[in-house]
């Protein structure tokens, strides 16, 4: 009985780690994978069957639902110095065209910011429609602001990068 003892502990230290990798699935997924961020790791799936809702004080997390979103471009109304001016074509991939109907040259410049407030172009506005191009930003939201020479907002709008 002595000579088994080693081979009956190997064993039975084999059936507790295989027991203790394995792992079952709940339901057939048509896809997955994990997403690796700053803050940690995350595995995901598409088309699950169980639903969950985990709340903590950071937000919230639903697994097994598939959410949809829609995107919207905003112009955020501020505006101190009661001009009139539309930009579009807004969500845009090349350029996007500032339209002042009423420029009489105002001492105006547009401001096209990225997401952390970076100036990324400074120009002054010299007619009544100004070309932004667009086309070598990567895809993501900017702020466009028109601002006078001493800085006061005439108006902000949130540009869409596809």
């Amino acid at each position: 009985m002595i000579k088994n003892y080693p081979q009956i502990i190997v064993m039975l230290l084999v059936c507790l780690l295989w027991a203790g990798l394995a792992q079952a699935q709940e339901s057939a997924n048509t896809t997955g994978g994990d997403a690796t961020g700053l803050g940690g790791t995350a595995a995901y799936s598409i088309g699950q069957v169980v639903y969950t809702t985990q709340n903590s004080s950071n937000g919230s997390v639903a697994q097994g639902v598939q959410h949809a979103y829609d995107v919207y471009a905003i112009g955020i109304e501020h505006n101190e110095l009661n001009v009139a001016m539309d930009v579009y074509p807004n969500p845009t991939s090349d350029n996007i065209i500032l339209q002042i109907p009423d420029f009489n040259n105002q001492q105006l410049w547009y401001r096209l910011l990225d997401a952390q407030g970076k100036i990324i172009v400074k120009e002054k506005i010299i007619t009544q429609q100004s070309a932004i191009n667009m086309y070598p930003l990567s895809s993501a939201t900017y702020f466009l602001q028109v601002v006078n020479q001493e800085n006061k907002q005439a108006q902000s709008f949130s540009i869409i990068k596809k």
